[in-house]
């Protein structure tokens, strides 16, 4: 599933061509993807200004002019694609490899700018495990969203914070990091990445790094640092993707290619100093990658 990162530069792509254009027509192909539509989706879309697009966690959110704000969710291989004068766009990159086939295009947005320029944003989704919902008040009082926690993409997250979080939890560090009511859109690979650069294992109890002293003050800090800058790179890189791709300098794009643990298994440990190798393991049923020689 498409982590933060990569949402968010979905939305990045999205907002100069949705951002205060007017939607002259919204098609639905099909009365559902992993929901039904909402009643009178296209009716109550279609003619009007999209003020503002958002994110929260995972979730795009697109803020329309006196009407609902719609709710949009990628889930497991949804994604926008923008057609502009017969050229097509696909913002985000990602770790699997997105469907550009016309017959997974289940909803059209015909779009013009306040130029008058005309484009499409169309989202496609193979599996239908993406949605998209209304919301009639405040997004965050939405059941999608209502209950999230904090982003951790500003300075907010720190480590008395995080401590806050963690305390007397007994799960898994790894699993506590990802519980969405905690900290939001966070999700397996930055995860993963994140403990690494922390020094942390994933299998510890979560409570163990939220305790008063001055190791579990520092371990707190070093942890809320290491999320927020994983999180940051990833959206600076664009996201994370299979593809190879050469910059202008000749170097390889993209965040998966400073992957330091996820799906390195059995490669040395880049850490410098540590004689370690990546293991795998799996907790909840997904697959944790780290170096037991450096994460405590």
């Amino acid at each position: 599933m498409p982590e933060l990162p990569e949402v968010e530069t979905v939305r990045r792509g999205l907002q100069p061509v949705l951002e205060g254009a007017r939607l002259a027509n919204v098609e639905a192909r099909r009365p559902d993807l992993r929901f039904p539509f909402p009643e009178r989706f296209s009716e109550r879309l279609t003619g009007k200004t999209v003020t503002a697009l958002g994110r929260r966690a995972k979730y795009l959110t697109m803020h329309i002019e006196d009407g609902p704000v719609l709710i949009c969710h990628l889930g497991m291989s949804g994604s926008f694609r923008v057609e502009t004068a017969g050229n097509g766009d696909m913002p985000g990159t990602f770790h699997h490899e997105r469907s550009k086939s016309a017959a997974h295009d289940h909803v059209v947005f015909d779009v013009v700018s306040p130029k008058g320029e005309r484009s499409r944003v169309i989202f496609n989704d193979p599996r239908r495990f993406g949605f998209m919902l209304f919301a009639e008040g405040a997004p965050d009082t939405h059941p999608m969203l209502a209950g999230l926690g904090i982003e951790p993409t500003g300075n907010a997250l720190d480590g008395p914070l995080l401590a806050a979080l963690l305390e007397g939890r007994r799960s898994p560090l790894k699993a506590a990091l990802l519980d969405q009511r905690l900290i939001a859109g966070l999700g397996n690979i930055y995860v993963s990445e994140a403990l690494w650069r922390a020094g942390l294992s994933p299998l510890r109890e979560a409570g163990t790094i939220a305790g008063s002293g001055k190791k579990a003050k520092q371990q707190c800090e070093r942890l809320a640092a290491a999320i927020r800058s994983v999180i940051a790179d990833a959206i600076a890189a664009g996201g994370s993707s299979l593809r190879d791709y050469v910059q202008a300098d000749g170097s390889l794009g993209y965040f998966q290619h400073s992957f330091a643990v996820y799906d390195r298994e059995g490669e040395p440990c880049q850490k410098p100093g540590c004689s370690g190798h990546i293991e795998r393991v799996v907790q909840s049923g997904r697959s944790t990658f780290y170096c037991r020689t450096c994460q405590r």
